[in-house]
């Protein structure tokens, strides 16, 4: 008899691990924000990548395979 997975757990886990990977970078694109801010240069860039960071804990809501979840990184 095989391992059986959670498929719902794997993705707790899943987003768990994103969340903690991401923290550092969230935090980066703060300072950098905050740089732009102070010398009036275009945030555009800057909000769409903190943007992308947010939402990639919802790839993992339509994923339906262990293999997949192991391959969504930041």
């Amino acid at each position: 008899m095989g391992i059986i997975v959670d498929i719902n757990k794997a993705k707790e886990i899943t987003k768990d691990r994103l969340r903690i990977e991401r923290k550092s970078l969230l935090e980066a694109q703060d300072v950098a924000f905050q740089r732009a801010l102070e010398s009036n240069a275009d945030t555009s860039a800057i909000v769409a990548e903190k943007q992308r960071l947010r939402d990639i804990t919802n790839q993992v809501d339509t994923m339906t395979t262990v293999e997949e979840l192991k391959g969504v990184s930041l």
